[in-house]
């Protein structure tokens, strides 16, 4: 299926579109940071944020950092991570940030694999830090807060131009199935990626966002930071989630718009705040997930603000497919429509386009799609399309439900059984908080469904599961129903939130203690 043509880009190249911003709005408010836990704050304009870009470009450029270089940035969200982007744009290289959630020995693997001439760090990760640049051949320390804010006069670096299509992010994978890979992300697809996401979430400059999510990930630099900057709007940037701070800043500061994940949507709506905080400023959260958990969404949509699903992964810019908060009720569940200049085919295992109405996986090919890992692997199949590895069907109306991952489905006595459908059933049972559905191997049937559940009511008794059971009756077909019920106190998730299916199933197989 193919959606409208793509918007135009906001500028021929990242650097010029920063540029572009201070000379139209040099006095408006571009950047609004805050660390929860301090109280720190640090205001930009879109003058103060091209300054900054300029005296970080020349500072990367003494320390011999060129066209085609990386840098890696291990910290917290914060305004200066941003402006390198602009600032190493500007002189061709590429920014890599780093999941300040991962362990040492993961931060040293990414930075051995891509190679970097420096690695930037804040104060809270210093002593993480300086390991990882002890050794020969490793990147040069760059503490933060020893970073230009002002370029002196005749050291800023020449502008250069035709840029577009060289890399400007390097964004790894979560490694949830296998050795993590970076993404390359030229500018031109990180430009695409703007336009896209500002057109369907209808971004103005009048706009101000909320980014609560970590910008090391492509969702919460590229879903909403990104394309809110390029349409001239604001954004208040924490540097951590904090569901406090979240919602005072709701309360205070009156953010139009924000984004969330489903561990954080549960946070939010779980907190003690939640029914007192003021959400009329809202006209929506976007959420960015393939699958969200029913009960925050009717959470949200019971105080008026609709959730909007995003669809999409760090290969595909992320935004790939949409649900418009005028579809947010009356599909719950749906990942919505194609966005501009999208194209999505569901494919079978041949690479066959499925017949409409059956499963098949996820292909995107779109201008903010990117075309290799780092360093020259290929991304795309002989199409130009990326093979996603999730599954969806896709209903009359054009729109997109996920049903889980291709190598989540689980074959039990010759059917396909999807644990998204059984999860989100499952889910909507009032002593349910989360669900996941892994598949185990099973001498009779060769695979059967483990329904692995989180309950409301730590002190529910031994026989938790049988109202479960008796739900499913008359709701899902048998043949579906979960063989095994595990419960646990919390379920695994990576730094964003997504269930790791790998570790429940590894749970599952170790022997119960004696």
């Amino acid at each position: 299926m193919f959606a409208p043509s793509a918007p135009d880009l906001p500028a021929p190249s990242l650097y010029a579109l920063s540029q572009r911003l201070a000379r139209e709005r040099p006095d408006a408010p571009a950047l609004r940071w805050q660390d929860p836990s301090s109280g720190e704050r640090t205001d930009w304009t879109f003058g103060r944020l091209l300054e900054v870009a300029d005296a970080l470009a020349a500072a990367f450029a003494a320390r011999g950092v060129g066209p085609g270089d990386r840098l890696a940035w291990l910290g917290l969200s914060h305004p200066s991570m941003i402006a390198a982007l602009f600032g190493l744009a500007r002189l061709g290289a590429v920014l890599v940030p780093l999941n300040h959630r991962l362990a040492p020995a993961e931060w040293a693997a990414v930075l051995a694999d891509c190679g970097p001439r420096l690695l930037v760090f804040d104060a809270a990760h210093a002593a993480a830090a300086q390991p990882l640049c002890a050794s020969p051949g490793q990147p040069l320390p760059l503490p933060l807060a020893t970073l230009p804010t002002t370029a002196s006069a005749g050291t800023a670096p020449a502008p250069r131009d035709g840029l577009a299509d060289a890399p400007a992010l390097l964004v790894y994978t979560s490694g949830t199935t296998g050795t993590p890979k970076a993404a390359v992300h030229t500018q031109r697809n990180l430009l695409a990626n703007m336009a896209i996401a500002a057109q369907v979430q209808g971004m103005t400059a009048s706009d101000t966002v909320l980014t609560v999510l970590p910008l090391f990930h492509v969702g919460g630099l590229c879903i909403q930071t990104l394309p809110a900057l390029s349409v001239g709007a604001t954004v208040l940037l924490h540097a951590r989630f904090d569901p406090t701070a979240t919602l005072r800043t709701i309360a205070q500061e009156r953010p139009s718009l924000t984004l969330q994940v489903p561990a954080t949507l549960q946070a939010l709506t779980a907190h003690a705040d939640w029914a007192s905080t003021d959400l009329s400023c809202l006209r929506a959260v976007w959420a960015g997930s393939s699958l969200l958990p029913p009960e925050p969404l009717q959470a949200f949509l019971a105080r008026g603000v609709p959730v909007s699903n995003v669809y999409g992964s760090t290969e595909t810019g992320p935004f790939s497919i949409a649900l418009s908060p005028e579809h947010s009720a009356s599909h719950l569940g749906s990942c919505g429509w194609p966005a501009p200049g999208v194209e999505v085919r569901l494919l079978d295992a041949r690479g066959d386009e499925v017949p409409p109405g059956q499963v098949g996986e996820i292909a995107v090919r779109a201008p903010n799609v990117v075309a290799s890992y780092w360093p020259d692997k290929p991304a795309l199949d002989a199409e130009g399309f990326f093979r996603s590895g999730d599954l969806a069907r896709q209903a009359g109306d054009g729109s997109f439900t996920v049903v889980g991952r291709a190598k989540d489905m689980i074959i039990s006595g010759g059917e396909n059984i999807y644990p998204a459908e059984i999860e989100n059933l499952i889910a909507t049972h009032p002593a349910v908080a989360e669900c996941s559905v892994v598949g185990q191997a099973d001498p009779r049937w060769g695979e059967v469904a483990v329904a692995v559940v989180v309950l409301r009511d730590a002190q529910a008794g031994d026989d938790w599961d049988a109202p479960l059971r008796a739900y499913l009756d008359g709701r899902l077909a048998r043949y579906k129903w979960p063989r095994r019920w595990v419960r646990l106190e919390t379920l695994p998730r990576t730094a964003l939130g997504k269930v790791q299916k790998a570790a429940l199933k590894a749970l599952l197989e170790t022997p119960a203690p004696n």
